[in-house]
């Protein structure tokens, strides 16, 4: 029997942007004998919105089962949609819950999204945060992780690490980017050589700017470098430089680059957000701080620094927990999953 699967997601590939989790994933069924058909890749919300529910409709005797992302806000509506359509061309399908403010928005709609994860054959989660916060409005969440190919980070040891730090997030608000710059200023008397690359792309809400001022009046703007956004292929090449991985956040889930920077060794510094706490466990694979402090983020750095065999256990320790989510480990997984909504 073919393995005919719908996906629906935003399948948009900005210039310079790695390719979203979702995908990879199609490229990954594919590859495992999967026929796919996938929607939407059209710009502008209802463009995007009306094409998902045309495929939908107009593809249903090409897919037997169909996988569906589930974000907060405007897109949640979107999900809403597919998920009608679906049921009116009885299709079983997958829910794949996504971002780390699902869980604020369904405590604000409590009955739509509780319909809705109601009416799914299963609804998978990538991290143990989501599966816990969305429990009580859908019991038998699985918890599949966001994947990476292990094989293409390079790992080193960081069994003494220098003061030189890597930030790899977009530039935006929800980030916290200030929040690095603000730790380089602490450290920086201790470390007269203490460099931080902050690589990622300016999403235009004015957060690259503060950066760049903040950076200046603190007087370490020649310690901060900003070389925009780094293609996929070249972020083993950035953390090969970098020995510490700081990650400041306000809010998260299962951030792809935290598991890209552990796969590469490097001793991970991080807010204790969302999914983060779930994601690594405080002292064995990472160090957590509250969110928003500085003083807190920059005394990690200083232990890591002045403490070489802890920094040895948290880069070790880091691989193994990047071990767990190699695309190798997942994909039969998900092939489960479609084999029993699919009944292949």
């Amino acid at each position: 029997m073919k393995k005919r699967v719908l996906v629906v997601s935003t399948f948009l590939r900005e210039a310079g942007l790695p390719p979203s989790t979702c995908y990879v994933l199609t490229s990954l069924l594919t590859q495992a004998g999967f026929e796919i058909v996938t929607t939407s890749n059209k710009q502008g919300r209802l463009s995007r919105l009306a094409d998902m529910i045309v495929t939908a409709w107009r593809a249903r005797h090409q897919y037997a089962a169909a996988c569906v992302d589930v974000f907060s806000g405007p897109a949640f509506i979107w999900a809403e949609a597919v998920c009608w359509t679906l049921r009116r061309a009885r299709k079983p399908y997958i829910l794949m819950l996504r971002g780390g403010d699902l869980p604020l928005f369904a405590s604000a709609h409590k009955g739509r999204v509780r319909r809705l994860l109601q009416s799914a054959s299963t609804v998978v989660a990538p991290s143990r945060y989501l599966q816990e916060k969305m429990q009580p409005y859908r019991d038998g969440i699985r918890v599949l992780p966001n994947g990476i190919h292990l094989s293409a980070y390079r790992f080193r040891l960081r069994s003494s690490p220098r003061p030189r730090l890597a930030w790899l997030r977009s530039l935006a608000e929800t980030y916290n980017p200030c929040m690095a710059v603000r730790v380089v200023a602490e450290l920086s008397v201790e470390w007269p050589d203490l460099e931080l690359v902050m690589a990622g792309a300016d999403k235009g809400d004015g957060s690259m700017q503060q950066v760049e001022r903040l950076a200046a009046e603190l007087g370490v703007q020649s310690r901060v470098k900003l070389p925009g956004q780094v293609p996929k292929e070249r972020v083993p090449d950035l953390f090969e430089r970098a020995d510490i991985f700081l990650n400041t956040t306000n809010i998260d889930n299962t951030p792809i680059s935290v598991l890209e920077a552990m796969a590469c060794g490097l001793c991970v510094v991080s807010t204790d957000v969302g999914g983060i706490p779930y994601l690594v466990q405080n002292g064995h694979d990472a160090l957590l701080v509250p969110p928003d402090d500085a003083p807190a983020m920059a005394e990690a750095v200083r232990r890591l620094l002045r403490q070489p065999a802890a920094a040895e256990t948290l880069s070790r320790n880091a691989r193994q927990t990047a071990e767990r989510c190699d695309w190798s480990r997942i994909i039969p997984q998900w092939q489960s999953i479609f084999a029993e909504v699919g009944g292949w």
